[in-house]
């Protein structure tokens, strides 16, 4: 009954005029990353401690796992799409619309430091090894990379609505050339991750129509196909210990997959937008998520090791958990732990989401929210009717 109340006040408070899609794409795109890290992340112990160990070094058919989960583009697709719309249609400076879109991109961050430093001193305390600290920060402390990079592309929001993607796109292809075929230096690799990244998150300022879908799907699919076929990139688009990776920076590979990610994405635009607009229910669990989309993306891996560390505690090693990923065993018994996995989060979800929110970002009665209200750092701005004109004579 209440989740009834609630479904209906969040489909009563959407404006007519709102691109669920978009929202829902961005969902899509979270579930992608938590997913495909808690898949292919496995925490092993060893006599040094707690390590880290991928499946995809011994799985070879898991890495169509990483063609499924690895949405980066996506986010970069919407965050592009969202920052173009919100620039175009600011009621402020550009200093205060930026802060705006970097508070709500970054309110969480502090907490997990904070929260992270102290268990960092309770591991040395209760005498973790060296590895196992150095494993637990590094699974903590990387999705922070996403921010800053994203952060610093929506900066440069007054550039890309006026830049072409073919740019970017180019400059990875001529950093690669240099690196790969020149035996340039690696460090030249790093402008790649801004100039990578670029290339969705102009492509969302643009947003095309559905038909370019189609080009965009087939032509980066068929490209990523030759670069790992006939020119060596790594076939995991997410990084393999010990190999070259398509990520840590960004490849060619990298960026024409998601391209054909984007295609898929306009490809999904629309016939999305028609079953969130149906599904009161589909839009109640999308707008949600979307208000706690930096919190789920940073408690994620929290969530993976508090599992993994207590059952660890009290049961001992245990196989898709805490042995290493080198038979389908491991990965089947992996698939068994992800439910636990979910409910940790959701406990992360409900004493931390406070701080991704404003006050009032959700409002009701005894805590329960009860609509959501436009603010400045919203998701995906808001088209709302004008406001009437105020009344004289009256309070």
């Amino acid at each position: 009954m209440a989740d009834g109340v609630l479904v209906r006040s969040i489909e009563a408070a959407t404006p007519p005029g709102r691109d669920r899609a978009v929202d829902g794409l961005r969902a899509v795109a979270i579930l992608g990353v938590v997913l495909g890290h808690w898949l292919v992340t496995a925490m092993v112990v060893t006599g040094d401690g707690v390590g880290l160990a991928s499946p995809l070094a011994h799985l070879g058919g898991l890495v169509a796992v990483s063609w499924l989960l690895q949405t980066l583009a996506v986010f970069f697709l919407v965050g592009g799409r969202v920052a173009a719309l919100g620039h175009r249609g600011r009621d402020v400076p550009y200093r205060a619309w930026l802060a705006g879109r970097l508070a709500r991109l970054l309110r969480p961050v502090p907490v997990l430091l904070a929260v992270w430093a102290a268990g960092t001193v309770g591991l040395v305390l209760a005498g973790a090894g060296e590895t196992t600290v150095r494993t637990v920060l590094t699974l903590v402390l990387s999705p922070l990379w996403f921010l800053l990079v994203f952060a610093g592309l929506t900066a440069l929001t007054p550039l890309a609505v006026r830049l072409h993607p073919a740019w970017p796109l180019l400059t990875v292809l001529v950093v690669d050339v240099i690196r790969f075929g020149f035996d340039g230096p690696a460090a030249l690799g790093w402008i790649n991750l801004a100039a990578g990244w670029l290339v969705p998150f102009t492509l969302g300022a643009r947003f095309p129509s559905r038909r370019y879908g189609w080009v965009l799907l087939v032509g980066g699919a068929a490209a990523t196909v030759a670069l790992v076929r006939w020119a060596g990139y790594p076939a995991s688009m997410v990084g393999v210990p010990g190999e070259l990776s398509n990520l840590n920076p960004p490849t060619l590979a990298a960026v024409t997959f998601g391209l054909a990610q984007c295609g898929a994405a306009l490809l999904l635009h629309g016939p999305l937008d028609r079953l969130l607009r149906r599904s009161a229910r589909a839009w109640a669990a999308v707008a949600l998520l979307n208000l706690s989309a930096m919190t789920v993306f940073l408690w994620h891996q929290t969530a993976m090791i508090a599992v993994t560390g207590l059952v660890l505690l009290t049961a001992g090693p245990l196989p898709g958990l805490h042995t290493a990923p080198e038979t389908p065993a491991w990965a089947a018994a992996r698939l068994m732990w992800l439910p636990l996995f979910a409910a940790a989060l959701g406990v992360c979800w409900a004493l931390f989401r406070r701080a991704e929110s404003r006050p009032g970002a959700l409002t009701g009665t005894k805590g329960r929210p009860a609509a959501i209200r436009r603010r400045p750092w919203s998701p995906v701005p808001w088209r709302t009717p004008a406001r009437p004109p105020a009344r004289s004579g009256g309070p």
